[in-house]
């Protein structure tokens, strides 16, 4: 096996337009930590790279649905989760973005790299163009009736109730989430990505050099080898994303799977003046941590991209685990069937480690795997308590109480003792070997052995009896309770680093060194401990019960049918929301646009000024019967423009279950220009 010099550890990029779940979590963050961490104790130059993907459909469709810029909700997710999964000790050496200017640099020289080799294929191809909004259309802007399960709000590039992945043209009836008019096709130019030229080389460096791989992993890359590939879109029409940097291109941004992973090259170049020896010099080891549904980009796209570059080197492992269900039921942010970091965070404080193992001993690494609140709550209770809190509170305490917190020297050893004392090294070493081939819950699994070896050997020694008839023997079995406890502080520091901080400090030492762990004598005779406390406390029904009672009535409303109904979006601080503008106005002039199903044009006195708003309610008011109305508008909103009208503001409307749509409105008459407060 190739000794490295150093290693580049990423982490798929999190789309900022919604929080971190435990999904996120199982699948790419904690294994990644753990990874990052165990290195960064054998004393290896490591980094560990991650940031917000603030690109892309998902969040333009947000912006959109919210009335707000996209910018302002990549914001608002970038802070959230950066903050997160610092509070959850995912201890990355950078958090960056990809609305950085050095991210948009590094991504447009990238492009002009490949450009100016010949890489691409420019192609004029037929897709989907909202005449009314007068732009070409996304996948995920265009929905219509699933052919395979007859849903009728399925995307253009997924169904999300039967999961079946789809393209535009395969819906039956599409429409325009935009305007809700019917699309047409239309010619626009694009760049692709050649895949099917790199086939050859993919097969034989997946398929012959990289046979370590986890089977999920190579599974899946031989099934998309074995169908053959295709070129690729490099390039989209959309107004959000890193603009193609060449002449012709206008309107056209970098597809965001092309534009993502360079994120990982440019979050280094913010870290570090030297960034290429970790990206392009062979004695670094690079590894991406991801979830299975980007294993198709990590294992065959970006390779080819970084492999068309040139200079850069390739990834040398890709441990994508599965996905994890909560509660036996698929995760899901737009049914909020999901357990937020953030929330999970102000439920249970101080309580990080217990996810983090309760995540990794249930992690998903090779098929799907679910969570429940009752077995997060036995995993504490039955494993972080009761064997390990338990064995190094009997050890500390009984050092206290016989040696007034001084470890004993250790005195002649039998064969029992010296069995514990050589399986302390192999545990450690099957931890490793465990922690070098990407199975952490098999780690993990080996650490707690290890408490539980201390348990075991107390409960056979049984110094509180032995202490009464030889001293000199309780201060053997002592010192080594006392060298294992020492030990755990070592092989668990990657799992559980908040406890161990704890641990370490009652043991009185400074983190030690991975290879330290199985040594014999961390703890030389002599030394002082503190008093201990508790490591871990039960967790008891009522939490448990409250966060199920959560979940109960989520699935309640998503069974009644009031999942319609948005839920609660994130807290906004009162600066925020005290820059809206909201006004009462009244309604001087209406009349439809032409050539539009739900558009009308509102003549309206804010009190401040005249002006014009266009507004998509002409399906629920006909215009001769809102003139005269007063209504609330964001007066301070950024002019749009739309069917080349300037729209001024928006106004309020209330939707409800069934999707009519009412004004928001006084339910007496007030000055206009009047502030909703």
């Amino acid at each position: 096996m190739k000794k490295y010099r150093r290693y580049l550890v990423t982490s798929a990029l999190p789309y900022a337009n919604g929080p971190i779940h435990i999904g996120h979590l199982a699948g790419v963050y904690v294994p990644s930590d753990i990874y990052t961490r165990y290195l960064r104790m054998k004393g290896a130059d490591v980094i560990s790279i991650c940031g917000s993907d603030e690109h892309g459909v998902p969040i333009t469709l947000k912006a959109r649905n919210e009335g707000i810029t996209p910018q302002q909700v990549v914001d608002r997710y970038h802070s959230l989760n950066k903050k997160a999964f610092e509070d959850f000790g995912i201890a990355f050496d950078i958090y960056s973005r990809t609305s950085n200017k050095i991210h948009y640099e590094t991504a447009s020289d990238f492009f002009l790299t490949l450009y100016k080799k010949g890489a691409f294929n420019e192609k004029t191809s037929e897709q989907y163009f909202d005449e009314e909004a007068g732009c070409f259309l996304a996948d995920r802007y265009i929905t219509g009736t699933c052919p395979h399960c007859a849903n009728e709000s399925a995307y253009g590039d997924q169904c999300e109730k039967c999961g079946t992945s789809l393209s535009p043209n395969e819906l039956i009836n599409p429409h325009s989430t935009i305007s809700g008019s019917k699309p047409v096709l239309r010619e626009t130019l694009h760049w692709y990505l050649p895949l099917d030229k790199y086939e050859e080389w993919l097969r034989k460096w997946i398929l012959e050099d990289h046979t370590e791989w986890k089977t999920n992993v190579y599974g899946q890359c031989k099934s998309w080898l074995d169908q053959g590939l295709q070129p690729r879109a490099v390039s989209r029409d959309l107004d959000w994303g890193v603009p193609v940097p060449v002449e012709g291109a206008n309107g056209k941004v970098l597809y965001v799977w092309f534009d993502a992973p360079i994120g990982y090259i440019s979050a280094t170049k913010e870290l570090t003046q030297d960034w290429e020896k970790y990206w392009k010099d062979e004695d670094t080891k690079m590894v991406h941590f991801i979830g299975k549904d980007n294993i198709v980009f990590h294992c065959i796209i970006f390779p080819v991209m970084l492999k068309a570059e040139g200079s850069f080197i390739l990834p040398e492992n890709v441990p994508a685990n599965e996905f994890l269900n909560l509660e036996n039921d698929k995760i899901s942010t737009s049914r909020n069937w999901a357990v937020w970091l953030h929330e999970y965070l102000r439920d249970f404080p101080g309580k990080q480690d217990v996810l983090r193992y309760t995540l990794c001993a249930n992690a998903p690494e090779t098929k799907d795997n679910d969570f429940t609140w009752k077995d997060f709550q036995s995993r504490n209770n039955n494993e972080l308590v009761a064997i390990l809190g338990n064995f190094v509170n009997r050890t500390l305490v009984l050092t206290n109480s016989y040696y007034d917190g001084k470890v004993p020297e250790r005195g002649p050893t039998d064969e029992n003792d010296n069995s514990v004392l050589e399986a302390i090294f192999n545990y450690k070493e099957s931890v490793e070997n465990n922690l070098e081939n990407f199975k952490f819950r098999e780690a993990l699994k080996e650490a707690m052995n290890l408490a539980r070896l201390g348990n075991k050997y107390l409960a056979d020694a049984e110094p509180w009896k032995v202490i009464k008839t030889d001293q000199g023997r309780v201060n053997t079995i002592m010192n080594i309770a006392l060298q294992i406890t020492a030990s755990l502080t070592v092989v668990f520091e990657p799992f559980l680093p908040f406890s161990m901080t704890k641990l370490r400090s009652w043991i009185n030492i400074e983190q030690s060194g991975w290879n330290d762990a199985g040594k014999h004598d961390l703890l030389q005779p002599g030394h002082i401990i503190n008093k201990p406390g508790l490591l871990f406390e039960k967790i008891e029904d009522e939490a448990i019960a409250k966060q199920i009672d959560r979940l109960l009535a989520t699935k309640k409303a998503n069974e009644s049918g009031s999942s319609k109904i948005i839920p609660a979006r994130d807290p906004v601080s009162f600066d925020d929301f005290s820059r809206i503008d909201i006004r009462i106005a009244t309604v001087l002039e209406a009349e439809k646009v032409p050539k539009t199903d739900k558009l009308l044009r509102l003549k309206i006195d804010t009190g401040i000024d005249i002006r014009t708003i266009v507004s998509g309610i002409a399906e629920y008011f006909e215009p001769q019967d809102i003139v005269g109305k007063q209504i609330s508008v964001v007066a301070n909103l950024e002019p749009r423009n739309i069917k080349g009208i300037e729209s001024k503001g928006m106004i309020l409307m209330a939707e409800d279950k069934d999707g009519k749509l009412v004004l928001v409105a006084p339910d007496q008459r007030v000055s206009n220009g009047s502030i909703v407060k």
